[in-house]
């Protein structure tokens, strides 16, 4: 592999923005509800997800700003756990002191979702089918009740409200972060102060249903998965690295992989036409960033958090009715070359979000990296967003 591929992998897999020189810390910390009612009515027993914070929560507790994170991220916004660590948060370039997102003024909050993909990560607290079920002692597997983005929001209004916090200033996130950041307005509109949804539309069409479930086919075609009971055996770790190499080429743009890779062979004097074994640097790449992140990511998990999505409309019912409950100012934030929220849906949301008579600022952002362009490149958003928590 090209040292070009290698360099490459963090970046593909969605872990971290690019490194930057101040030195916010943070550490992580877990909370824990005795009993959770899903959506789907089903209880779940001792719920736990982590979380992490920045800056300092004032004495009426009303400068908190939650930060919701996407699909195969965690509540790692920004910061770093210790000083070695290779790179800080995904939105480290706007969470900090005298930042857009100033940790100075603000008290900043995320915390893991339920059924988070990372369930094998050791800084990652999260409950969900790879969790020991209290009732039998075993993992829960595909018994786990089916969780939505509402269900994800439930557990962090509770997290919220145990710091004694009323009131956000703001709630945001990219991608998945959006889908919360929208729900979050839509059903508790007396909690929040603002939304900045990036990278994410009011509803997943029907363009993305399908997409996801192309995501998760390799996980249900592994042989290993074993229709979700294959804990304590040998996991599908081949399926979930197909299923990661191909969120990681979605969330890209073409204009990336020609402008990285081109026709360029995975190894010098290996051509692609001689063998199926000979590959483009492309496919090494993929192969490479999928099966690292697999290690600490679980099958079942990544089935569970494509179900959600696919599920998702703003308030639970017809989007234009969601939107309309929405009331808090918006900053939208998307990327013209999204594969994944194409601008027509994100034109359907500020449209939706308008006619029920909400305040919308709209912003693009600029590169060549599609979706991922509202993880990595969100420093050229500073300005807009400081004037818009200025407001």
């Amino acid at each position: 592999m090209t040292k070009v591929a290698l360099a490459l992998i963090g970046l593909l897999v969605c872990l971290a923005a690019p490194a930057s020189a101040q030195g916010l810390m943070t550490e992580k910390k877990v909370f824990e509800l005795p009993s959770f009612t899903t959506q789907s009515g089903k209880t779940l027993k001792s719920v736990k997800v982590g979380w992490e914070s920045y800056g300092t929560l004032n004495t009426d507790k009303s400068n908190a700003i939650l930060i919701c994170h996407f699909f195969s991220g965690n509540s790692h916004a920004a910061g770093k756990y210790a000083t070695a660590d290779a790179a800080p948060g995904y939105w480290d370039a706007i969470i900090g002191p005298g930042k857009a997102i100033d940790t100075g003024k603000y008290f900043v909050l995320s915390s893991d979702t339920l059924v988070n993909l990372g369930a094998g990560d050791k800084t990652v607290t999260t409950t969900g089918p790879a969790s020991i079920d209290p009732d039998t002692g075993k993992p829960y597997g595909l018994s786990f009740p089916i969780v939505t983005i509402h269900d994800f929001v439930e557990v962090q209004k509770k997290f919220v409200e145990s710091l004694g916090i009323t009131r956000l200033v703001m709630v945001a996130g990219p991608s998945m972060g959006a889908l919360q950041t929208y729900e979050w307005a839509a059903s508790y509109p007396e909690m929040v102060g603002k939304i900045m949804p990036v990278i994410g539309a009011g509803e997943a069409d029907g363009n993305l249903i399908g997409w996801l479930d192309i995501w998760a086919s390799p996980i249900r075609l592994d042989p290993k998965w074993n229709g979700g009971d294959y804990y304590g055996k040998e996991p599908p770790l081949a399926g979930l690295a197909e299923a990661l190499k191909v969120v990681t080429m979605h969330a890209q743009h073409w204009q990336w992989a020609d402008a990285t890779f081109d026709r360029k062979w995975a190894k010098e004097g290996e051509n692609p036409a001689d063998g199926f074994d000979k590959r483009y640097a492309i496919e090494a790449t993929l192969d490479a960033a999928g099966a690292a992140r697999a290690k600490a990511s679980d099958a079942n998990h990544f089935l569970y958090l494509v179900k959600a999505n696919q599920l998702f409309v703003a308030g639970g019912g017809a989007l234009a009715d969601g939107l309309k409950r929405i009331k808090a100012p918006v900053l939208l934030i998307s990327q013209p070359n999204d594969l994944l929220f194409h601008p027509d849906s994100v034109k359907r949301t500020i449209e939706g979000l308008k006619a029920g008579g909400a305040s919308v600022e709209h912003v693009t952002l600029e590169g060549t990296r599609g979706h991922l362009d509202g993880v990595l490149s969100m420093k050229q958003a500073e300005k807009p967003i400081a004037a818009f928590l200025a407001k």
